[in-house]
């Protein structure tokens, strides 16, 4: 079944392929916090000193936004997906505990089971950096847990539930390229789909950790491109050259997109691999196609459908199989 009709199938493959065979998609993608999320290890925000930019030889604090921090959320939400069209029940495949093995989360994310087996991601994500130095990009808060009463004391005692957080501010900016290896249709509009609705990210995801993914485009090509680093690097030195860094004031969105499309571009463009990108304009019309069979139940059932068979069927020749022969044989 064909779903897309902005996209040449000849960037998909017809199922998953057991050996890499050089198909990649990229999702570029501009992580928005919308509220004051934590990404830390440690009780700490993760934060690296690095270079300001690509021309810009300042070092910095940024915050950091580590790989798992992403992918986790991203794969829960398709998960939940599965579980709300009938297609997986939480009894059969349950996170981190007991893998199915035979799902898209699966196949397409990876899983580790011990002794049990093993599968490896086929979805690359790597460390986000923050646009904005660190110190611009966090604040301490005090937090508190009061009683019922809505006071801190309690028959005259005064609690002692007092701590102080720190947490990423709102309207910090996290570049950030998801890659897909060797995909089918299916499995493309799988993760795509994963990026759009995912919404949480960071601990306490609950109460907070709100963030908004701002796909600017997509990459086809027969090998990796750029580091989230230098693409944050480049983003940083376009806005300092058109004076869009108002520090302290948090960065202008549209000044950051402006700025992503045109540093991804800069940076392709001293790339030596086969691609095809849809950025900017060109990407408008697939986003839309995108959304549009993401917003119909029938044809999301459809293309989580396509997904699950080609999973089985990944499932059934290249991990069921070996370990029925194995076990005879021993």
């Amino acid at each position: 079944m064909t779903f897309l009709k902005t996209v040449d199938s000849k960037f998909f493959h017809k199922e998953i392929p057991y050996k890499p065979m050089g198909k990649y998609v990229h999702f570029l993608t501009v992580r928005v916090t919308e509220s004051y999320p934590l990404f830390q290890t440690d009780g700490e925000l993760n934060k690296a000193r690095v270079r300001a930019g690509v021309v810009d030889a300042t070092v910095i604090d940024r915050l950091s936004m580590f790989k798992r921090k992403q992918s986790t959320p991203e794969r829960l939400v398709g998960r939940e997906l599965l579980r709300n069209y009938g297609l997986m029940t939480a009894e059969e495949c349950e996170y981190n505990v007991d893998f199915a093995m035979n799902n898209p989360d699966c196949i397409i994310y990876g899983f580790a089971i011990g002794d049990s087996g093993s599968e490896k991601s086929k979805v690359v994500v790597d460390t986000a950096f923050s646009i904005a130095p660190f110190d611009e990009s966090h604040e301490t808060f005090t937090l508190n847990a009061p009683y019922e009463s809505g006071t801190m004391s309690r028959k005259g005692e005064v609690t002692s539930r007092i701590n102080q957080q720190d947490h990423i501010r709102p309207q910090v900016f996290f570049p950030s390229i998801v890659t897909l290896k060797d995909p089918t249709e299916a499995s493309f509009l799988y993760v795509f789909n994963n990026i759009l609705r995912t919404r949480h990210y960071g601990a306490q995801t609950t109460r907070t950790g709100r963030v908004r993914n701002e796909l600017i485009g997509v990459v086809f090509a027969d090998g990796e491109i750029v580091s989230n680093l230098r693409w944050t690097q480049a983003i940083y030195d376009q806005m300092k050259a058109k004076g869009s860094l108002h520090s302290p004031d948090p960065l202008n969105e549209d000044d950051v997109i402006s700025a992503a499309k045109t540093g991804i571009e800069a940076l392709m463009s001293d790339e030596f691999i086969v691609r095809t990108s849809f950025i900017g304009e060109a990407f408008k019309e697939m986003l839309g196609e995108v959304k549009t069979l993401a917003g119909n139940e029938e044809t999301m059932k459809a293309i989580l459908q396509q997904a699950m068979k080609e999973s089985k069927d990944y499932f059934a020749k290249h991990i069921e199989k070996p370990k029925k022969a194995a076990a005879k044989a021993g």
